[in-house]
């Protein structure tokens, strides 16, 4: 059985369908129609309740990664520290690697991320290289946010070099843990690749090569509803490359490995490292999201170097039966032309934005919408017919939706339809996605009048134009 979305548009706002919010406490509670129960449906298995929160390791394979890493659950010495202007205080240590620590920080109802630079040679190139980098790429939606710079005491009372970032979520490596040998939706890889290549064409614009584009160095900001990259330490101005070893293994273009071997020989190389080494990056990425498979073998395989275009075609030719076959099509010509040996032959990221791809108006899968926070709650499984055709049970309920919901955070509005698109679906926005999400693990489970409530998220452009999606459960 699979789970699918299908698009409808209504006419009307999220205002013009309900009469105010609520939820699962109050009248409802009292006649034991509400409970919680240990188990679940097998989304909420898979992607519901509480997940691993997204980490960021430093050093040579530097990045933001899922898996636990024991014995980096130190703070700061002080726990508490002075930056732009407020006092932050340490939460708790998200990943540490050779040259650097990564903190989840707060000031108040702020949060953000410290990246907290070991004092030595190298790491301090890595803090000029990724701060200065920032600094000029400042200002686009999908590059992380540089809140700015200082100076810190280490664990030895040294001064340490560190820098603050917005905080974001769950990243393309997770979500792939989420999608092995299934791969993505075309909504996901959609998504993910106009915003990743937005980023690039900008980046490649201002003169400067990532150099270190992978799954983990993409994450999704839930309060912005948009993918962004992130470390830049081993960026570099195309034709002044200052950095010997360049990406990760796996993502790593024919040319930047040959440039990586003749480095470590201590051997100068003819070939230019240059903007094409991040589309080649991409496509990796792209093809990995689609096929659910990782695919660093296969690129490393004899056959892919004989014909690396025969085996994207048996890759598709795999998913003939799950998707239409033109967008299928337009996906396989856009990673083919990300994927050329010759760097010279690569599509630039401005140009593979006006492929038709992009173009298609590809809808969400459920389990899109559980992986991907927004500040939009919605529940499904709450509201049969029965409340909807009496105005007194349909009242309770909102007002019960309202009062629960409250608990968790702010609620700015909320939605009950009465008509499709959107009928017996409730829709709470919440003033910010970190209230969205506690929400949605503390409500994943729970059973309401015999039935599981299933927890989403849910796009809040969407929500505001009154562009609903209605749940079909088709057999497959």
């Amino acid at each position: 059985m699979r789970v699918a979305e299908k698009r409808r548009t209504g006419g009307l706002g999220p205002e013009s369908h309900f009469k105010s919010t609520a939820l699962f406490t109050g009248k409802l509670r009292r006649r034991g129609q509400l409970r919680f129960h240990p188990s679940r449906p097998r989304v909420m298995a898979m992607y519901g309740g509480s997940r691993p929160r997204p980490r960021y390791r430093g050093g040579s394979a530097r990045g933001w990664y899922s898996e636990p890493e024991r014995g980096f659950n130190n703070l700061p010495p002080s726990g508490v520290f002075q930056a732009n202007g407020r006092l932050w205080r340490a939460q708790r240590c998200l990943g540490k690697g050779s040259s650097a620590a990564v903190h989840e920080v707060t000031s108040g109802a702020a949060r953000a991320a410290v990246k907290q630079f070991v004092h030595d040679t190298k790491s301090d190139y890595g803090f000029l290289t990724e701060s200065g980098v920032l600094e000029d790429l400042q200002g686009h939606r999908n590059i992380v946010t540089l809140y700015g710079r200082f100076s810190n005491l280490s664990y030895t009372n040294q001064r340490c070099n560190c820098i603050l970032l917005e905080l974001l979520d769950v990243s393309v490596s997770e979500l792939l843990l989420h999608s092995i040998n299934r791969g993505h939706s075309m909504w996901m890889i959609q998504h993910c690749a106009r915003d990743v290549l937005s980023a690039l064409a900008f980046i490649h614009h201002e003169g400067y090569v990532h150099a270190d584009l992978k799954p983990c160095n993409i994450l999704w900001s839930a309060e912005n509803e948009c993918f962004k990259l992130i470390d830049f330490g081993l960026s570099f101005q195309e034709g002044n490359q200052d950095v010997k070893y360049i990406q990760t293994d796996g993502y790593r273009a024919p040319e930047a490995e040959l440039h990586n071997i003749l480095a470590q020989m201590g051997l100068e190389s003819n070939t230019e490292c240059t903007t094409a080494v991040d589309i080649w990056s991409l496509g990796v990425i792209l093809l990995e999201m689609f096929s659910g498979i990782k695919l660093k073998e296969t690129i490393r395989s004899p056959q892919w170097k004989a014909n690396s275009s025969a085996i994207i075609d048996s890759i598709f030719a795999s998913k003939d039966l799950v998707y239409s076959a033109i967008p299928v099509y337009h996906l396989r010509d856009v990673i083919k032309s990300m994927l050329h040996d010759d760097p010279a032959q690569r599509i630039t990221a401005e140009c593979a934005l006006f492929n038709p791809f992009f173009s298609i108006p590809f809808a969400p899968h459920i389990e899109d919408l559980v992986v991907l926070p927004t500040p939009v709650l919605r529940l499904l499984n709450v509201i049969d017919d029965n409340y909807l055709q009496s105005d007194e049970e349909y009242e309770d309920v909102v007002e019960d939706v309202r009062e629960e919901c409250q608990r968790f955070g702010p609620v700015m509005s909320l939605l009950v339809p009465k008509e499709n698109p959107g009928k017996g679906q409730v829709f709470i926005e919440f003033r910010s996605a970190g209230d969205c999400k506690i929400a949605q693990q503390m409500l994943t489970g729970r059973m309401f009048d015999g039935k599981f409530v299933v927890a989403t998220f849910y796009p809040l452009c969407a929500y505001k134009r009154g562009y609903l999606y209605h749940t079909v459960v088709t057999d497959t």
